[in-house]
């Protein structure tokens, strides 16, 4: 009895022995295949952090190189702004002289209508300047001689030699 015993208490170990050597089998293939998947996962990743590090590369080639492009176009700009400054400054000084040369133009024309009415007898002037404008008529006035203004006033009608007194006083 003690041999069937033991005889049983062997055969019941072999069988677990083997039950047990058949699950680490199996284990140990589902261990080989979960690594499989996990290389082909890692494979993945590598992958994709190789993508991403080129990218990383590119982006910061194509932020230097726009960089630069903004560093060029706010040289040109400032360039630019110098030119357009320079050609301002140059057209404020020409356009002070033309006015200097207008002024003079306009004296010397002024100059040459008052030694004309200075020349013209005082009627034939009062004559002509009660024709023009009044503020014209008075400029021509204001460059001759008290003396003349005074004859030309007194041969003009009445209300023009107050109207041009007037503006002449202002």
């Amino acid at each position: 009895m003690i041999k069937i015993f033991l005889i049983t208490l062997i055969a019941i170990s072999t069988l677990n022995a083997l039950e047990t050597s058949d699950k680490l089998f199996e284990c140990t293939e589902i261990f080989k295949a979960r690594k499989s998947e996990l290389l082909i996962e890692l494979e993945r990743i590598d992958e994709q952090k190789q993508a991403l590090s080129a990218l990383k590369v590119a982006t910061e080639e194509l932020l230097v190189k726009r960089e630069a492009k903004v560093s060029q176009d706010e040289e040109n700009v400032t360039k630019n702004l110098q030119e357009i400054s320079a050609k301002e400054e140059s057209i404020k000084q020409m356009l002070q002289k033309n006015e200097e040369v207008l002024e003079e133009i306009k004296n010397v024309k002024m100059q040459k209508m008052s030694e004309t009415f200075a020349k013209m007898k005082a009627a034939s002037a009062a004559n002509v300047l009660s024709e023009m404008d009044a503020l014209e008529a008075a400029a021509i006035l204001s460059s001759l001689k008290p003396k003349t203004i005074g004859t030309i006033l007194s041969k003009m009608d009445a209300q023009k030699a107050s109207e041009l007194t007037l503006l002449l006083a202002k």
